[in-house]
């Protein structure tokens, strides 16, 4: 915070305490999420900033103290990783390793949300023990999904069993999807990009129903806790960086409308009884709903999320402050204080207003305006996206407008290079954005840029030598009307049942020749080959799903591209493009109906460890960039991907 602040002054002083006071040669057992995301991510974070002259942060004399620090630390926790299925214990001892009473069982994000920190302690220090020891973790995880797709909360790092069932994108899980399309942002590493689509498919499939998620048994997709928690909050922001931007927008107006009820988001909110879940009464100060309103208003520019985030600021002034900083609220209703303030509330939550607001002004800070591209752990930690901490050289990047206009497509004309379009209007957020991307050592080259125009309207997960037919179909879909505009006269809702999914539906005619274009933007015209690598750590049959070039295989008939989810009942009549319209689960069983095939408590523990005070993944990082690869997406069951970066952030409902 003091490096986004532009306080060298403060900065320096802190790095060199760090360095002359700070040692883990202590006998004290930690939880291995927590201290990974807290401690070795800060330690990581401060180093790239104290150590990098273009920062402007560059500390006189210093001679790599914090990653000293972040890789004795790392070592004291490898032990933890020493199990069956590669999935860390959930607890070690900095001292003497993993205690032999330690509990077998831990969270999905606990396991799956050390990625990033790992991962960027082997790319500073060389060792590749990190890395690999945390994207086994994930690997173990992965492996356990159920046929739907889904993880479970909690499961037995010794047998791979789950222990908790219950699937949902909030407490145990969440930071779990957010670092595998974030590792992927980071590091340009394929697998985690192919995890995180599928993963993303499953949940709007069976946990959404627009605009809330549900928790869901993982095996049957039977709603068992129709519940709101805290969170889940940080979901928009994540959809906003894997360019789904129209569902983030509607479901975090629900989730505000939450706020609004009370002043603050309780910890649990039932949808059912449209009251406080009990229990879960209190807002311990988290960040996530507040990461979403920046992440939102980086993508839109919208005003809206400025009103929102000074909404924020003025529960949390005036009901949370105390005199010695700002206090956790024991009860949104009652509003009683209680003598505490986790770390995150300023790792995180001041964090990002300050973002928002600055943004607002002009956004003068090292995010905005600085040498690199930034990563927002889950913790709210910097981590820049440079050529160094990636895999390759040819990893791309490519920023996205999702509102400017974009050329007709009859402009287009033919494939000569040489074409030019009139730079439409960018809002003044974007401005420095494509020199900053050059300037970090990616650039953008005649695959991204000249060629398809995208450096003015770029589209979410395409940039590699589009063919003509691909920049006709690309030009249509950012054509199309969107959601908002249907929405615009709308007010605010009066009742949490009413926020629902718009029913604006598209005619057949429309809806096929998007389908039809959507599979022209998504083709190659070689097949990729699948890797060796690839082969022997993605499942088979999903490994094999490369798609081909649907315009050879659809006939003129509508009916040919019928859209159908797997395990959910739809007819060609009832499917609206981009939403899941199941009115029944898999069982038949209705969403605000328990579930009769409940893993045992079907209770939210928010006393686990990521609830304990860990947020959800902070979710951030230039929203206004794509990292774009030559990738294939692989076919689901029906032949139609569901998750398409292009489809997504142009979707119609």
């Amino acid at each position: 915070m003091l490096a986004l602040l532009g306080d060298r002054a403060k900065f320096t002083e802190a790095v060199t305490w760090l360095g002359k006071n700070l040692h883990f040669n202590r006998n004290k057992t930690v939880s291995v999420f927590e201290t990974t995301i807290r401690v070795l991510g800060g330690l990581l974070s401060g180093h790239l900033l104290a150590s990098d002259e273009s920062t402007g942060m560059k500390v006189d004399g210093y001679q790599n103290e914090l990653l000293k620090l972040a890789e004795a630390l790392g070592r004291r926790l490898l032990p933890a990783f020493d199990t069956p299925t590669g999935i860390p214990y959930g607890s070690v001892n900095l001292l003497h390793g993993v205690s032999e009473d330690e509990s077998q069982v831990t969270s999905t994000a606990g396991g799956g949300t050390l990625t990033l920190e790992f991962g960027l302690l082997s790319r500073l220090t060389g060792d590749p023990i990190f890395e690999t020891v945390a994207k086994n973790a994930v690997r173990g995880l992965w492996a356990q999904r159920s046929q739907l797709g889904l993880v479970g909360a909690h499961i037995n790092v010794f047998t791979g069993e789950w222990t908790h069932k219950d699937a949902g994108i909030g407490t145990s899980i969440d930071s779990f999807y957010e670092y595998l399309l974030k590792a992927y942002l980071l590091f340009g590493d394929d697998e985690y990009l192919y995890m995180f689509k599928e993963a993303y498919k499953s949940v709007m499939t069976y946990l959404y129903t627009d605009p809330w998620y549900w928790e869901v048994n993982m095996n049957s997709a039977v709603v068992v806790w129709p519940l709101f928690n805290s969170l889940q909050a940080f979901w928009p922001g994540l959809q906003v960086l894997a360019g789904d931007v129209d569902p983030a927008m509607r479901t975090h107006k629900a989730f505000f409308a939450v706020w609004k009820k009370y002043g603050f988001t309780p910890e649990g909110f039932n949808l059912a009884t449209q009251g406080v879940q009990p229990g879960q009464r209190s807002y311990p100060l988290r960040p996530e709903l507040i990461e979403s309103t920046y992440m939102l208003y980086k993508a839109t520019a919208d005003p809206h999320y400025l009103e929102v985030g000074r909404d924020i600021t003025a529960s949390i002034q005036v009901y949370a402050r105390c005199p010695c900083g700002y206090c956790h609220i024991g009860d949104v209703e009652t509003r009683v204080q209680e003598d505490h303030m986790e770390s995150f509330f300023l790792a995180e939550t001041v964090k990002y207003l300050w973002l928002l607001f600055d943004l607002a002004a002009g956004g003068d800070n090292l995010v905005e305006t600085g040498p690199h591209l930034y990563i927002f752990s889950t913790e709210g930690h910097l981590f820049p996206m440079t050529p160094e901490i990636a895999l390759r050289s040819d990893y791309k990047l490519v920023p996205t407008f999702l509102h400017e206009n974009v050329p007709d497509a009859g402009q287009l004309g033919d494939e000569d290079k040489g074409t030019t379009f009139a730079e439409p209007h960018i809002p003044r957020l974007f401005n420095s954005l494509i020199s900053r991307v050059n300037k970090s050592g990616f650039g953008l080259d005649m695959d991204c840029t000249d060629e398809s125009d995208l450096a003015y309207r770029p589209l979410e997960g395409i940039c590699q030598k589009l063919s003509m037919w691909r920049k006709l179909a690309a030009f249509y879909l950012a054509g199309l009307p969107r959601m908002e505009e249907k929405q615009a006269t709308e007010g605010e809702p009066t009742d949490f049942k009413e926020i629902n999914a718009n029913s604006v539906k598209s005619s057949r005619e429309t809806k096929f020749i998007r389908d039809l274009l959507v599979s022209i933007v998504h083709v190659r015209e070689e097949p990729q080959v699948v890797s060796q690598e690839a082969e022997d750590t993605l499942p088979l049959d999903k490994a094999e799903g490369i798609r081909v070039n649907l315009i050879t295989e659809l006939t003129p008939e509508y009916e040919a591209v019928e859209v159908v989810q797997t395990f959910q009942k739809a007819t060609e009549s009832s499917v609206d493009s981009g939403l899941n319209l199941e009115d029944e689960d898999a069982e038949g069983v209705q969403p605000f109906q328990k579930a009769t095939e409940s893993s045992g408590d079907s209770e939210v523990n928010l006393e686990d460890e990521d609830a304990e005070g860990v947020q959800p993944f902070q979710k951030a990082t230039e929203v206004s960039v794509v990292v774009v690869e030559d990738i294939v997406e692989n076919q689901d069951v029906d032949g139609v991907q569901r998750f398409s970066s292009v489809e997504l952030s142009t979707r119609i409902q």
